[in-house]
C-alpha cells in the first residue's frame, strides 16, 4: 500500500496519503486484510514523493527520526515489511540514500531486540538489463550500511527506450540482470538464496511511454512462469486499480489498462504466484 511521505521538504512527520500515521488511518482496510491470511507492506516514496525531496529519507536529516518513522508504521499496523520506493532524483541523493541505509539497520537492530519481525524492500527503476548505475550504487551503499535487504523489487515497465518492446521478454532480461549484480553484490549467497531476493512489477497494459511498451495478458503468463521456476520472492502489479479494460488505446493510466481485458485479469494470473508458491516458500 503506497504511499508514506513528509507533508514538505524537511519535515520528519510522515503522513500516509496526507493523512497522520495512526492505526485508524488505513487500519481497518490493514487488519481486514490480515484476518483473510493477506499480508500488507506499507511502502515509503515514490515518484511523487523523490522528486519533491518529501520521501521522509531525503526530507529528514535524522538517522534516528527516520527509524522511528519505520517502527511506528511495523507497530500501528502489525506489519512486518516495508517497501521503499526510490526513483527519479532521489536516486541521486547520495546523503538520503545512506542516510535511508543507515535507518534501515537501525530499525532491523530494533527489531532484532525487540523480537518484531522485520524486513524491507526496495523497490527500483530498472533497464531491460538490470538495475541502472544508480539503483546498483543504493544496493552498494547498503551493503556498506550493514542494511539487510529482503528483496529488490525491479520496475519492469516505463523503459523509454524508444522502440517497439516485448515487454514479457524484457521482465526476464531484467530480472536475469539483477540477479548477476546480487550474486556480485552477495557472493555469499546460494543461487536460490538470490532468485528469492528478486522482485518483479509490472505495468498491466500501456505504460507512460505508450502504446510500444505494452505488457499484455500474454506477457504476465510468461513472467509468471518464470517468477515460480527461478523462486521469485515477489511478483506485482502497479496498480490494483489498473486491472481492468475501462480504456482501451489510453497510455499511463491510473484507474486503468489501456488494454482489453476482462476485470481483475492479470491479478488473477498473479494468483498462481502469489498464493501456491510464496506461501509454500514462507510456510503458509
Amino acid at each position: 500500500m503506497a504511499f508514506i511521505e513528509t507533508a514538505a521538504s524537511g519535515s520528519c512527520t510522515a503522513y500516509w496519503n496526507s493523512q497522520p500515521l495512526t492505526s485508524a488511518t488505513f487500519g481497518s482496510a490493514i487488519t481486514a486484510i490480515q484476518k483473510a491470511g493477506g499480508t500488507v507492506i506499507p511502502s515509503f516514496g515514490g515518484y511523487g514523493a523523490d522528486t519533491t525531496n518529501t520521501d521522509i529519507a531525503d526530507s529528514c536529516t535524522s538517522v534516528d527520526a527516520i527509524a522511528k518513522v519505520y517502527e511506528s508504521v511495523l507497530t500501528t499496523y502489525h506489519a512486518s515489511r516495508i517497501d521503499l520506493d526510490v526513483e527519479a532524483t532521489a536516486l541521486s541523493d547520495t546523503a538520503g540514500i545512506t542516510r535511508r541505509n543507515q535507518a534501515i539497520a537501525e530499525t532491523e537492530a530494533w527489531g532484532r531486540r525487540t523480537g518484531h519481525p522485520v524486513s524491507f524492500q526496495y523497490t527500483l527503476p530498472s533497464a531491460t538489463t538490470g538495475l541502472g548505475a544508480t539503483g546498483l550504487a543504493l544496493m552498494q551503499n547498503a551493503v556498506q550500511e550493514h542494511a539487510r535487504i529482503a528483496v529488490v523489487n525491479a520496475m519492469a515497465f516505463d523503459y523509454y527506450i524508444g522502440t517497439t518492446q516485448e515487454m514479457g521478454a524484457d521482465a526476464l532480461t531484467a530480472a536475469d540482470g539483477v540477479y548477476s549484480q546480487l550474486s556480485a553484490l552477495y557472493p555469499w549467497k546460494s543461487k536460490s538464496q538470490i532468485w528469492q531476493s528478486i522482485g518483479l512489477t509490472l505495468m498491466p497494459g500501456i505504460d507512460d511511454f505508450g502504446a510500444p511498451e505494452t505488457t499484455t495478458v500474454a506477457d504476465v503468463n510468461t513472467v509468471e512462469q518464470f517468477a515460480a521456476q527461478h523462486g521469485l520472492g515477489n511478483l506485482s502489479i502497479w496498480a490494483l486499480q489498473r486491472d481492468n479494460g475501462g480504456c482501451p488505446g489510453t497510455s499511463g493510466a491510473g484507474t486503468c489498462s489501456g488494454v482489453a481485458q476482462s476485470t481483475w485479469e492479470f491479478s488473477h494470473i498473479l494468483e498462481n504466484f502469489t498464493s501456491d508458491r510464496w506461501g509454500q516458500r514462507h510456510g503458509f
